[in-house]
């Protein structure tokens, strides 16, 4: 079983949020549980674009402040980092209050501008990621609740696509994006690879409608946290009143037999679910899986910067078990 806390909080405000995430982290046994003394922590935070905190496209610096606080007070070293979607890393640092989370808190901002190449161990074989990332001793996940215009919720699972670096993000959308199962396959997969010891979910100031950067703050009032992000995202998903065929990474998680894709194996703690009014989040108006790209540029892209395997003629005996274990079909593709 999956434990998932939800507690409740009014506002950003430092003492009043620092005891509201200690009161979220006593059912999953508070920050000690997870950080031993010496541990180089990242935290993750959403960092999309230079925004203000108030239009609720990032995390707020707050949130970040008051757990790299509790990080350090447990003994370890606290690190933020991200790539940023759009803009420069400082520029964004600075817009949504990053870099005064990092110096309040005595953080140390890392810019995600180094990648190491990491062996999948399903769909996707090979995966590049920070190194900032995969080389830190813990990570605790810091994500925006927000609706998704291609995968109509971002939360926990969605934020891990940051350590994919600069512009390699743009190639896995055209690669990876032509249909939202794949792309939540990636998603899932890059989890995979590097689990955040811990998950914790700034939905005090929510987003609907046309996230993830140009939809409307909504006041939802709650933080949410759990180990595991499939199972945080299930709940914020029903919180967000959220229908669950929609959400395209819970029901690929399920299709892979995920633990916590289901809600009959997530244990809730904290605030009583029953007692939280119900909300139904206005989702965006036109969802596009390829983000608005004319159909012939994304295809000129994608062939551009999709890699395809190729047959070594001097040592294919056309056996067939290469295409046979390739289950996108590439190794097809080279071999017409």
């Amino acid at each position: 079983m999956e434990t998932v806390s939800i507690t409740v909080s009014d506002g950003y405000e430092i003492s009043a949020l620092r005891q509201a995430v200690v009161r979220l982290l006593e059912p999953l046994g508070g920050i000690s549980a997870f950080i031993n003394s010496g541990d180089r922590v990242l935290l993750k935070p959403n960092m999309l674009a230079a925004k203000d905190p108030v239009m609720a496209v990032t995390t707020h610096p707050a949130v970040v402040r008051v757990v790299a606080a509790l990080v350090k007070e447990a003994g370890g070293i606290a690190f933020i980092g991200d790539s940023p979607g759009i803009g420069g890393f400082l520029r964004v640092a600075e817009k949504c209050g990053i870099i005064d989370a990092a110096r309040e808190s005595g953080a140390t901002l890392v810019e995600f501008n180094e990648a190491v190449e990491l062996q999948g161990s399903g769909m996707f074989r090979s995966i590049r990621l920070a190194r900032a990332y995969f080389e830190a001793d813990k990570i605790i996940n810091l994500p925006k609740l927000k609706t998704h215009e291609m995968m109509t919720m971002t939360c926990a699972v969605k934020n891990l696509f940051g350590a994919v670096i600069g512009t390699e993000k743009a190639g896995w959308h055209l690669k990876a994006g032509s249909s939202r199962q794949l792309f939540a396959r990636l998603l899932l997969e890059i989890y995979q690879i590097k689990k955040p010891v811990l998950n914790i979910v700034d939905a005090i100031d929510a987003m609907e409608g046309n996230g993830p950067g140009n939809g409307d703050p909504i006041k939802f009032g709650l933080l949410i946290a759990g180990v595991n992000p499939v199972a945080v995202d299930v709940i914020a998903g029903k919180l967000a009143g959220i229908p669950a065929d929609l959400l395209h990474i819970e029901r690929e998680a399920v299709n892979m037999e995920l633990p916590g894709a289901l809600m009959k194996d997530i244990v809730l703690r904290g605030t009583p679910i029953e007692t939280i009014p119900k909300t139904c989040f206005r989702l965006p108006a036109g969802m596009d899986v390829q983000f608005g790209l004319p159909p012939f540029v994304a295809k000129i892209l994608k062939s551009h910067l999709t890699s395809y395997p190729a047959a070594d003629r001097k040592k294919c005996v056309l056996c067939g078990v290469c295409l046979d274990a390739c289950p996108p079909g590439a190794k097809q593709r080279a071999v017409d």
